[in-house]
């Protein structure tokens, strides 16, 4: 009988992603019949916009349901290379694009390509969960810089020059940020690239999942801040979080043709092609009418206004403003110092569940203990009872 001590050192390191975790344990106790709100998933409400589904069902029509180029269909990409001109005035190749299973996908590409045993990849927590146990997948270390609410989420230039060793490959920065909603300004990331324009072998992962869902202001990340930085960025968008296509799987990055093609060898020998029939409900997206989006990044504010008002009103929550995405990540420090029989986050999320049925993930997940991430992707009806839940929750502590 196989015990854990057959397993591979590669998977004994790692976790299962806690956020998908969550999201099972609810979806059990709703099939069981709880009234369970969930807070933990991250996945739009919304329904895929119907102009994209009908792409891919007359996809099917047309038989479009064979193997692809491993890195994408050609019109795919094109769709990718205008979205790039169009929204971030950057320029890219069909060399310098690959079309990945997803965002995490890319990712994974990315770090399988780049890292050898022993090599570090810099992490500003809080962080999305995946982006640590990726790194350990393939060998390296991952290189946690913390940033509380006291400094907004967001890591300093010192922090980031003091974290640099001659080991470090990669340097991650999501903006707006999972599981904040926190996004970096221009003056903030030109600050960063300025230390990294100094240390010429760092790649620099710019993971932009959430741009599309910004409250106010035009959309920048580190290379459009800092082009300088062209020949060592990698860029990673995809279609789940902007047009409700979680499932459809489709994510991408585009970046120097060399670190593109190493992307592509790995993929050849994993996944091959995404989904023919997502990659054309995908050009289809991108290319058409953008409407869908403002639809949905405007009710993701208006339950983010009503989440942040209401946290005022809860003792012992301190939870900023988000700048964009369909999260925050309240400070709930001083409510499990409150309470008696609560020792942690992860035993603050639990009670949470089980005394108002309420689903969120700990903020350990994401680095940064004490906090709890909430998802408001979910009608504005259900954010209401929610939060009248939570303060009930809160009080009778």
């Amino acid at each position: 009988m196989i015990s854990i001590k057959d397993l591979s050192s590669r998977v004994q390191r790692i976790k299962p992603s806690p956020t998908l975790a969550v999201a099972a344990r609810a979806d059990e106790l709703i099939a069981s019949g709880k009234d369970i709100i969930n807070f933990g998933v991250g996945e739009p409400d919304f329904d895929t916009p119907p102009h994209i589904k009908k792409a891919a069902i007359e996809a099917i029509k047309q038989g479009f349901t064979k193997y692809t180029a491993v890195d994408g269909t050609p019109g795919l990409k094109d769709a990718i290379i205008k979205k790039f001109a169009r929204d971030n005035n950057l320029t890219y190749k069909p060399d310098q694009i690959l079309v990945s299973c997803g965002a995490k996908h890319s990712i994974y590409n990315l770090f399988a390509a780049l890292l050898n045993p022993g090599d570090e990849v810099i992490v500003p927590a809080p962080y999305w969960v995946s982006y640590p146990d990726i790194a350990k997948i393939a060998d390296a270390i991952p290189v946690i810089i913390k940033a509380d609410i006291e400094q907004h989420f967001k890591i300093t230039p010192a922090q980031l020059e003091a974290a640099i060793t001659p080991a470090t490959r990669i340097f991650v920065i999501n903006s707006p940020s999972n599981p904040t909603g926190v996004a970096y300004n221009t003056a903030e990331l030109k600050a960063l690239a300025e230390v990294l324009i100094h240390y010429p072998n760092i790649v620099i992962a710019t993971d932009d999942i959430y741009e599309h869902t910004l409250f106010s202001g035009k959309f920048e990340n580190i290379l459009t801040v800092c082009p300088e930085l062209y020949d060592r960025c990698i860029v990673i968008n995809g279609a789940s979080k902007a047009y409700a296509m979680t499932g459809w799987r489709i994510g991408y990055a585009a970046g120097p043709s060399k670190i593109i093609a190493a992307m592509k060898k790995i993929q050849s020998q994993s996944t091959s092609n995404p989904c023919s029939i997502s990659q054309y409900a995908t050009e289809v997206a991108l290319n058409g009418d953008q409407k869908c989006i403002k639809i949905m990044t405007k009710a993701y504010k208006e339950r983010h206004d009503y989440i942040l008002n209401a946290f005022k009103q809860m003792p012992g929550v301190n939870c900023l403003p988000s700048d964009g995405t369909f999260y925050c990540f309240p400070n709930m420090e001083a409510v499990i110092k409150k309470a008696t029989n609560i020792n942690n986050d992860i035993e603050l999320t639990e009670y949470f569940l089980q005394e108002a049925q309420v689903a969120m993930v700990p903020g350990s997940a994401f680095g940064m203990p004490g906090y709890v991430r909430i998802s408001y992707a979910v009608s504005m009806e259900k954010v209401q009872e929610a939060m009248k839940r939570l303060h009930a929750a809160i009080e009778k502590l």
